[in-house]
C-alpha cells in the first residue's frame, strides 16, 4: 500500500498548493490554464486509446459500458455524493462547485493503465515504482486542477485512497484476467474516456463521462471471450 499512500499524499499537496495559488491567479488566466491542462489530457487519452489492437473489443465495451452506466446512473450517483461533500463544505458566495471538481479530479486520477497495471503489480510483487510515477503525475495534475476547479481536487484523495487500494487488495483476484492484450485493450477503453474529460475540462462538452466507466470492465472480459467467439463462429460457418 506504500505507493498508494504516496500517491494520497501527492494529491493532498498538489491540491493544497493549487489551492493557496488560486487566490492570486486572475479568472482568465484560470481558464487559460485550464485549457491547457484540457488539451494535455486530450493527448495523454489519444495516446493511451493507440494501445488498442482490436477496435470492435473497444465499440462493444464502450456501449456495452454506456448502456449498463447510463441504467445505473453511475454518474448522478457519484454526482449525489460529491454533491452531499460541496453541500457540507462550500462556503456562501462561492461559485465554484466543489463537486465538479471532484468527480473530475477523481476521474482522472482513477481512470488509465498506470491505476490498474500499478496496483496489480504493488499487490503481487510489492513494486510500487508505477504507483509512484503516478503520484508525481498526480502531484502537478492536482495542482493545476485545483486551481481552476477549487477544493473538490482535495477531496478526491478518498476516491484515489479507496480505488486504488481496493485494487491492490483484490491483485490476486484480478491478476488471472489481465494478460497483456487485456490491459492493452482496458488502456484503449480508459483513454477514451480521458479524452472525454479533457473535452469536458476545456468546456467543449459536458459529458457524464463517469456512466462510460463500465467500458473499462467490458473491455478485458470481451478480450479473454473473443477467442471463445471465433471458435464458435468457425464451427458454425
Amino acid at each position: 500500500m506504500l505507493g498508494v499512500i504516496i500517491n494520497v499524499i501527492t494529491v493532498i499537496l498538489g491540491s493544497s498548493v493549487g489551492l493557496l495559488f488560486k487566490k492570486g491567479i486572475p479568472e482568465r488566466v484560470s481558464k487559460a490554464a485550464m485549457t491547457g491542462l484540457g488539451a494535455c489530457t486530450l493527448y495523454i487519452g489519444i495516446s493511451g486509446s493507440l494501445c488498442g489492437e482490436n477496435v470492435l473489443i473497444l465499440i462493444a465495451s464502450v456501449v456495452l459500458g454506456a448502456i449498463v452506466g447510463t441504467l445505473l446512473n453511475i454518474d448522478g450517483a457519484i454526482n449525489r455524493a460529491a454533491q452531499k461533500v460541496e453541500d457540507r463544505f462550500r462556503k456562501e458566495g462561492d461559485n465554484i462547485s466543489i463537486a465538479e471538481g471532484m468527480v473530475s479530479a477523481t476521474l482522472l486520477f482513477c481512470v488509465g493503465s498506470m491505476t490498474v497495471t500499478g496496483s496489480i503489480q504493488a499487490g503481487l510483487t510489492g513494486d510500487n515504482s508505477v504507483l509512484i510515477t503516478k503520484a508525481m503525475l498526480d502531484l502537478v495534475s492536482s495542482m493545476m486542477l485545483a486551481s481552476s476547479l477549487g477544493i473538490g481536487v482535495l477531496f478526491s484523495a478518498a476516491a484515489v485512497f479507496v480505488i486504488q487500494g481496493g485494487l491492490v487488495l483484490l491483485s490476486g483476484l484480478i491478476a488471472p484476467l489481465m494478460s497483456t492484450g487485456a490491459i492493452n485493450e482496458m488502456t484503449c477503453a480508459g483513454s477514451l474516456l480521458i479524452v472525454m474529460i479533457g473535452l469536458n475540462l476545456m468546456g467543449v462538452t459536458k459529458l457524464k463521462v463517469a456512466d462510460y466507466l463500465p467500458a473499462i470492465l467490458f473491455a478485458p472480459i470481451i478480450y479473454q471471450l473473443l477467442p471463445l467467439f471465433e471458435k464458435l463462429w468457425s464451427l458454425i460457418g
